[in-house]
This record gives C-alpha cells, sequence and structure tokens, in this order.
C-alpha cells in the first residue's frame, strides 16, 4: 500500500515532464525520426533501393547514422563507417595494398635489371599455368627463339638460362594479378558491409581501374621490345616511353593507395596548438614544390631505364673526362635528346637528383626554426637522411656498372623517397574548422 501511494505521488508531482517525453516520441522532434530520415552514406546503400515507407532500420543503419550526425557536429568528414574497428580494418587492408603496388615495383626493377622482361612473348588476361613439362619448355623456349632479343643478344643460351628469366617474367605478371584479387576481395567485403562511403569507394574504385589497365600498359610496353629494331647495331629494348607510363602508373597507383590509407586512419593531422598549425601551412608551401621536383626526378629515372642510359658514364661527378658531353644535342628533333639521347638522359637525371637533395635540404633549414608539431620535424629530417642516402646509392649504382642489387635499390630508395614526401604532406594539410576553434594558442606545458 505504501509503494503504491509512492508510485502515484511521483507520477502526479512529474506529469507535465512525462506529457512532454511522450508528446516529443509522438512529435517530429524524436530522435528516431532523425535516425529514421537519415540519408544512407555507404557507397554500398547509395546503390540499393528500398519501397518507399518499408524501410525497416538495421544496427548498420543506425551506427551509420550515428556517425554521420556525428561528423556533422565535430565538422569532420570520416571516410569509413562502423566505428574504430572498421576503421582499423579498412587501414590496415589499404596500407597492405600499397605495401605490394611497392613490391611490384620493386620485382619489376629486378625484371628489368636481369633482363627477364622479353621472355615471355604472349599474354593471358588470366596469366595461365607455366610450363609443367619438358615439352611445354621446350615450346616457350622456341617461341622466344623467333624474338629479336634472342637473335641478337642471347643466341645459344641454354635452357636453364631461359627459365631463369622465364620465372623472372611470370612471377612479375603473376604478383600483379594475385594484387587485383587481394584488393578487390576486401574491397567487395567491405562494401557489403556498408563501411565504405561514397566518396572513399569512388576513390578507391578509381584506384582499381588503374591497377587493371596496369596490366594492359605492361603488355603494351613489352610488345614494344618484340618488334624488329630499326637498325640492326641497335639490341632489342621496350620503349623508353611506354617504361615510363608503365613506372608512373605504378608510382600514381602507389601513391593513391598511400594517400588513402592515411586519410583512414589519420582523419586529421597531428594539431595541438594554433601556432603548430600556423607552423604546418609554412611547412607545406615549402613541401608541395619539392614534392614535384622528387615527382620528376622518379620519373627521369624510367627513362634512363629505359634508354640504358645508365651505362653511358660510369663516371662521377664528371661524365668521362668532361662535366657535360659534346653528344647531348645530336638527335633532331632537339627535344628527342631529352626522352632518347643516353647522355641527355644520364646528365638530366643527374641535374635532377642534386636538386631534389638541395631542395629537400632546404626544406630542412628554413623550418628547422619554425614552431612545428615534432612529428613534423622528424619527418622533415628522415626525408632530408633519405635523400641522402637516395643519391649515394645512385652515385656507387653508376660507379659498379649498375648490378641488379644496387640498381633495384635505387630503384626502392626512389619509392621510399616519394613515400616519405607523401607522409609530410599529409601530416601537415590543413585541420578541419571544429578542431582549429578548439585548439590552444600555445601547447600547455605540465
Amino acid at each position: 500500500m505504501f509503494q503504491s501511494r509512492l508510485v502515484s505521488s511521483i507520477l502526479k508531482r512529474n506529469k507535465g515532464a512525462i506529457n512532454t517525453v511522450i508528446s516529443n516520441l509522438r512529435g517530429k522532434t524524436s530522435p528516431f525520426n532523425d535516425l529514421r530520415e537519415q540519408p544512407p552514406t555507404s557507397f554500398f546503400n547509395v546503390f540499393r533501393s528500398s519501397p518507399v515507407g518499408h524501410r525497416i532500420p538495421s544496427m548498420r543503419n543506425m551506427s551509420t547514422a550515428a556517425s554521420v550526425g556525428m561528423e556533422g557536429k565535430e565538422g569532420l568528414k570520416l571516410l569509413v563507417t562502423g566505428g574504430p574497428r572498421a576503421q582499423k580494418m579498412v587501414g590496415i587492408w589499404l596500407f597492405g595494398s600499397a605495401a605490394w603496388v611497392f613490391s611490384m615495383v620493386v620485382l619489376g626493377g629486378v625484371t628489368r635489371l636481369t633482363r627477364s622482361g622479353l621472355s615471355m612473348t604472349d599474354w593471358k588476361f588470366t596469366g595461365g599455368l607455366p610450363p609443367l613439362s619438358d615439352e611445354e619448355w621446350l615450346n616457350e623456349f622456341e617461341k622466344y627463339k623467333q624474338s629479336p632479343e634472342y637473335k641478337r643478344v642471347n643466341r645459344g643460351m641454354s635452357i636453364e638460362d631461359f627459365k631463369f628469366i622465364y620465372w623472372m617474367e611470370y612471377a612479375h605478371r603473376m604478383w600483379g594479378r594475385g594484387l587485383g584479387i587481394m584488393f578487390a576481395l576486401p574491397f567487395s567485403y567491405f562494401l557489403r558491409k556498408g563501411y565504405i562511403t561514397l566518396k572513399l569507394g569512388l576513390s578507391l574504385s578509381a584506384l582499381f581501374g588503374l591497377g587493371a589497365g596496369q596490366g594492359l600498359i605492361g603488355w603494351w610496353m613489352v610488345k614494344s621490345g618484340l618488334e624488329e629494331p630499326a637498325s640492326e647495331y641497335v639490341q632489342p629494348r621496350v620503349s623508353p616511353y611506354r617504361l615510363a607510363a608503365h613506372l608512373t602508373s605504378a608510382f600514381v597507383i602507389y601513391s593513391g593507395l598511400f594517400w588513402t590509407a592515411l586519410s583512414v586512419v589519420m582523419p586529421e593531422p597531428p594539431a595541438e596548438s594554433l601556432t603548430w598549425a600556423r607552423g604546418a601551412t609554412k611547412v607545406k608551401r615549402l613541401a608541395l614544390p619539392v614534392s614535384l621536383i622528387v615527382g620528376i626526378t622518379a620519373v627521369s629515372g624510367a627513362f634512363v631505364a629505359g634508354n640504358d642510359a645508365g651505362h653511358a658514364y660510369n663516371t662521377f661527378p664528371k661524365m668521362g673526362e668532361t662535366w657535360i658531353p659534346d653528344d647531348i644535342f645530336e638527335l633532331k628533333p632537339l627535344i628527342r635528346n631529352f626522352f632518347e639521347n643516353t647522355s641527355t638522359v644520364q646528365l638530366n637525371h643527374r641535374i635532377l637528383a642534386t636538386t631534389t637533395l638541395m631542395s629537400i635540404g632546404a626544406l630542412w633549414w628554413f623550418t628547422r626554426k619554425l614552431d612545428i608539431h615534432p612529428a613534423v620535424r622528424s619527418l622533415i629530417g628522415s626525408t632530408f637522411g633519405m635523400a641522402a642516402l637516395q643519391v649515394t646509392l645512385g652515385v656507387s649504382t653508376l660507379l659498379s656498372y649498375v648490378p641488379v642489387s644496387l640498381g633495384t635499390a635505387h630503384q626502392a630508395g626512389a619509392l621510399t623517397l616519394m613515400t616519405l614526401m607523401i607522409l609530410l604532406i599529409h601530416t601537415v594539410r590543413k585541420p578541419s574548422i571544429s578542431l582549429l576553434k578548439s585548439l590552444p594558442q600555445v601547447v600547455k606545458t605540465v
């Protein structure tokens, strides 16, 4: 009896508040109405339709809507929905894909330096099985004997030597197809789970398309080396333009994957004060042109490889007995010298490499007294160190007549330097407005 009277008293005293709650639940101010009216933001849900008036809420839709509300409140647009666990999973997948592309570039360098790229004279979309019997190996060897490379360079090669270069090229091709599977299956899974937002989905679809086209570019490049050279004194090799296109495409895919992975796991740059944010802006203004120089230098390396210009002058700092060779403008029209003349191509790469080192050194010098985040300062120092190491690798490769080990390390070093530049630019990007508003003027020290 006492409990009944107590409950009745509480209900009478709070009658107004209870009526307000009930009316809110029935009206448009209900939070559940807001959740129901939220538009779908996942890449998968954008293309999935449901009958009007029959939309059944699910835990995935509610978590998506909640994250959308949080994004609007904080001014931060996340690329992955589904919470921290989904963010971590997608990030690991993208970093793994970027690492796979990195290994593809290194393996491609080994394939080129061992002169294995022209061992397979045909191309299949699925790759096909390698030769499994002695008869199949002999058939593949006979195909290779019809190629210009065998007739002019490798005449008399044993079948065991042929197997080595064949396996190198086959591994490079199949490693690329493995990357396609490794990318496509998790992508489909994350789309189905609704983790991928529309913006991220479009970006990854474009990168997947570039990756699929990379195989065609590779065969387009190899095909140029299977054609008879114009002169009987010229060794068969792939077109330097096509090699540069193939390598540049790989750099673009890698950079896109790495940048996207960073954006997934680090939606905001490290900024703990307005002073550090302003310092990062100054670093960005200097780092952007430096990154352009790094990219141009890397692409020029493809022309060095495509023209076999690394063997033109194996001296440093002079090119032979002079600083500038006399034959740097022997081709007509003159523009061809910058892309086909072995002397000019090597000279250009030397100048660009020196410019890259000096530019990164200047970046380090002009930012050493800026008030910036310790992570940014550490990145600048690491980038400067990597640039010095890359120049050292390049000179060592040149003086050693381009051995496979040093040539591969030099190509890997170029991509490592690009990685550090991408990480630096991503770290100094502009924070969101909401984060800027919440930052103190200076870092509080304890």
